[in-house]
């Protein structure tokens, strides 16, 4: 039965070596490093596991006491040691971390290839340049950023939109400088001419807007106005009658339109200064498809009139009492002098029609109105002729610092007479240097001054 059990083996005799003593007969003897008899010839052995050195479940290390015997020292057992010298259990002691085992890589198995499986998916080839980015994870949607967005949006509209008219603009080299010129006065002076030029019309506007009739081929201006924008205070808007009889730099006295008949706008200028004693800052002339196209962008003008204003020549019908005029009629307005006083309610009318537009067009129905801003904006810029050194911008301070009570008047008239240039309009001497004095000194014209 021993030759059946595999865990039961012979021990075989011991026998000597080559150059030692031979080794001691069998028998019970003791094997000096197990500290144990050893087996004799023919005797079979067991051999047990080694005693389980872990210490006990409560994990406390009792106090080693050894034992002395016939085979030696030996350790007592935990159960057999005196109750000195072992330790007290501890409550809630931690155990010790606990290892994790050492795993090893699983055994690799070749497996056989089978036709039935589907083809392994390749994934796509990364750029080398580009390292694979995490998944980003959604925001929600913030309502104040879109209201950023939004603005920016408005700003950049607007920016644009100011460099396009600004191109829009025609400019010309009104403001020169001569010998004599001026010296600089406080405020802000404007000359905004109206030009009877029909250059820019067609012979369907001319019939429409009744600007026909027997014309010389030179360009003539119909409004002359100076305005005064102050330091502090309100605007003064000064009519200067076409038919002033001024001294004319270079070509002796004749009347105010015909400088810019003879010299364009430099002459213009020029004979304004020395007439007045201010300097002009800043220039604009608009013709007469110009003032048509204003007013209808706008959609009409409101005015109120005395008396009823019927002119053939300017193809204008109008009642008394108030009414809206569109463009056509708003440019017969300012042309007509089929009235009693003539080119005196013709100044008049004029001081009445820029009051109403500008209050028209700086209205805030107009303002926060893209489709009346926009085609009121184009058309003014379509239709200007400005100085080299004016921008969109400066029309725009110009229209904002009108746009409140506006103190409107004309020259104070001396009276008329018939000269070789024919009939002029003289100005009162006296009134006009007091007048235009208080102009140059950024000071307000005096009341009794002013002429309605």
């Amino acid at each position: 039965m021993n030759g059946d059990d595999p865990r039961r083996r012979r021990v075989p005799p011991p026998q000597g070596r080559p150059g030692r003593p031979p080794l001691p007969p069998p028998g019970r003897g003791v094997d000096p490093r197990q500290r144990r008899p050893l087996p004799d010839e023919g005797q079979t052995v067991r051999h047990t596991p080694p005693p389980d050195r872990r210490p006990p479940a409560s994990h406390v290390e009792p106090t080693q006491v050894m034992r002395r015997d016939g085979r030696g020292e030996q350790p007592l057992a935990y159960s057999q040691m005196p109750r000195e010298h072992v330790k007290p259990r501890q409550k809630h002691a931690q155990p010790p971390p606990r290892r994790e085992p050492v795993r090893h890589a699983p055994t690799q198995r070749p497996v056989p290839h089978h036709d039935s499986l589907p083809p392994r998916r390749t994934p796509p080839p990364v750029d080398a340049g580009r390292q694979a980015q995490p998944p980003r994870r959604r925001r929600g949607r913030h309502p104040f950023r879109w209201f950023l967005v939004l603005v920016v949006l408005v700003v950049a509209g607007l920016i644009a939109g100011c460099v396009h008219l600004d191109n829009s603009l025609t400019r010309i080299a009104a403001l020169t400088s001569y010998s004599d010129r001026v010296g600089d006065t406080p405020g802000t002076n404007w000359l905004l001419v109206g030009s009877d030029s029909r250059g820019d019309l067609t012979p369907e506007q001319e019939q429409e807007l009744a600007t026909g009739g027997d014309i010389d081929g030179t360009e003539r201006t119909d409004t002359i106005m100076l305005v005064h924008i102050p330091s502090s205070g309100p605007t003064t808007m000064v009519s200067l009658p076409r038919d002033s009889y001024v001294n004319v730099p270079g070509y002796g006295k004749d009347k105010l339109n015909a400088s810019f008949a003879l010299g364009g706008p430099e002459l213009l200028v020029q004979t304004v200064e020395q007439a007045t004693g201010v300097r002009i800052d800043h220039y604009a002339q608009i013709g007469f498809g110009g003032f048509a196209s204003v007013v209808d962008a706008l959609g009409g003008i409101d005015v109120c009139l005395d008396e009823p204003i019927v002119d053939p020549l300017a193809g204008l019908d109008l009642p008394a009492g108030c009414q809206r005029l569109s463009g056509p009629d708003a440019l017969g307005f300012v042309r007509t002098r089929a009235t009693p006083r003539a080119d005196v309610d013709r100044m008049n009318h004029q001081r009445i029609f820029m009051s109403a537009l500008l209050k028209k067009a700086t209205s805030m129905g107009t303002l926060v109105n893209p489709f009346s801003l926009w085609p009121m904006a184009t058309g003014v810029a379509g239709s200007l002729k400005v100085d080299d050194g004016d921008h969109i911008w400066s029309l725009a301070a110009l229209g904002w610092a009108m746009r409140g009570d506006t103190v409107t008047t004309s020259v104070p008239i001396g009276g008329f007479d018939d000269t070789d240039v024919g009939n002029v309009l003289l100005w009162d001497k006296a009134k006009a240097s007091d007048f235009f004095e208080a102009l140059a000194e950024d000071r307000q014209i005096p009341a009794d001054l002013l002429t309605r």
